[in-house]
């Protein structure tokens, strides 16, 4: 009976003024979701305290959802060092940047109506049908600026993607931020998201006819693993960003280089395991991988990712000054090839 019956649980206590970090404390002494949103966070910061690089998968629809200046608020302090997204999150965000808006909604209405008025539904987010197609005419412009006579990488596109929305917009977004903090991102899926269809659609006009090298992609995020001391990753939701960051590690691996997995890992999900899909595959499952540590500090909290993500990040922007900063963090040069600089 010890064996099992060593730490009882606490109940949280109201309090008048408690931070953000003393209620996450507060939830760590109780149980269920609450606990794992507390040991969430700890796990991020452990990360920052260690000689670790930071991967950050972004899936979902939470750009949209009111999530893109906490992303590039994680961007802009460091708190991650590699994003790797879905394209419409990316596409969502530069949407965004170019000073348009996603609208307040109800996902009890009539979809024919909205069809009707030119209205797009994310669940109970609204977006105008004709903006969208602006800012997919944006990209598919910007696309015909660039070498047609060579292949890009996700990253390079992204990274000069970047550099034009910091020069011409007043409003920061992930994409600008990235490139001004030089944080590359990565969108293995491209071309499953409005900013292929720019893209493709720029082609199918004849004003480019530019490719994406996505293998390279894969062969820069295993050398950033194979660089890095130590990496740790934290997901928001699953899919392809999840495992294009799990995989990392099992490619360093078949290249021939000693990799152990990544030794951080934290993750908000909604997805159960039993169905058998990666965005809810557990970091026990991705051991037999070989893509976590076996003795990896890990977290898993079934949340909405707009519910944790706020909690936590406000916890790490009030306590950043407190705990032990890493004692250097990754430097990337971002042209056509990328190179990585992680000096103690």
């Amino acid at each position: 009976m010890k064996k099992h019956l060593k730490i009882p649980t606490q109940p949280v206590e109201i309090e008048k003024y408690v931070s953000v970090p003393e209620l996450l404390g507060k939830m760590g002494g109780a149980s269920f979701q609450g606990r794992n949103l507390s040991i969430t966070y700890e796990v991020w910061k452990r990360m920052l305290s260690d000689q670790t690089t930071i991967f950050m998968g972004l899936a979902g629809a939470l750009v949209p959802a009111g999530m893109r200046k906490i992303i590039a608020h994680t961007i802009e302090n460091r708190w991650i060092d590699c994003l790797v997204s879905t394209g419409a999150n990316l596409f969502h965000d530069i949407h965004e940047t170019l000073g348009k808006y996603h609208w307040k909604g109800s996902h009890q209405v009539d979809d024919c109506e909205l069809k009707e008025e030119g209205i797009d539904r994310i669940y109970d987010t609204f977006a105008v049908e004709d903006e969208f197609r602006e800012t997919d005419e944006y990209i598919g412009n910007f696309a015909a600026t660039l070498d047609q006579n060579r292949p890009y990488t996700t990253r390079e596109f992204l990274y000069l993607l970047g550099e034009k929305l910091s020069k011409e917009c007043s409003e920061s977004g992930i994409v600008s931020s990235a490139y001004e903090a030089g944080v590359p991102i990565y969108c293995p899926a491209i071309g499953d998201s409005s900013i292929g269809i720019g893209v493709a659609c720029g082609r199918y006009k004849g004003e480019n006819s530019l490719i994406f090298d996505v293998m390279t992609d894969v062969l820069e995020t295993a050398q950033i693993v194979i660089e890095s001391d130590n990496t740790g990753v934290i997901y928001l939701g699953g899919g392809t960003p999840k495992n294009f960051i799990q995989q990392t590690e099992v490619t360093a691996s078949i290249m021939g280089f000693d990799v152990e997995g990544h030794k951080y890992a934290a993750q908000i999900i909604t997805d159960p395991p039993h169905w058998g899909g990666l965005s809810g595959c557990t970091f026990a499952e991705a051991q037999s991988w070989g893509k976590i540590a076996f003795d990896a500090t890990s977290a898993t909290v079934y949340c909405d990712a707009t519910i944790g993500l706020p909690v936590i990040t406000s916890a790490l922007e009030a306590e950043k000054d407190e705990f032990t900063p890493r004692k250097s963090i990754p430097e990337f040069i971002m042209g056509r090839e990328l190179k990585i600089s992680i000096t103690l």
